[in-house]
């Protein structure tokens, strides 16, 4: 929004105008830059995560767990039991 509305009256000189009082793309250019460096940043962060969770504990469950249901596994009880007929019939 700063890039957009700011007015040297009230920010003084710390930003200058935005786009909308003839200050032009300068502020909303620099905006949009740390919108995409903070994007870049937390993308290469998460993927650094992801692959040491990946290494240290792995991601997927067993085959047998998948297929006999994760609440059953996780948790010890089946979730919906009331459905479950409407699945095997």
């Amino acid at each position: 929004a700063v890039g957009l509305f700011a007015v040297d009256k009230i920010t003084g000189t710390a930003t200058g105008n935005g786009l909308f009082f003839g200050g032009g793309f300068k502020l909303l250019g620099a905006q949009a830059i740390g919108v995409v460096a903070v994007g870049a940043f937390t993308f290469c962060a998460a993927l650094l995560v992801w692959f040491l969770i990946k290494q240290a504990l792995g991601l997927r469950v067993s085959r047998e767990e998948e297929i006999a249901g994760l609440d059953l596994g996780e948790h010890g009880s089946k979730a919906y039991p009331d459905f479950q007929g409407f699945l095997t019939k």
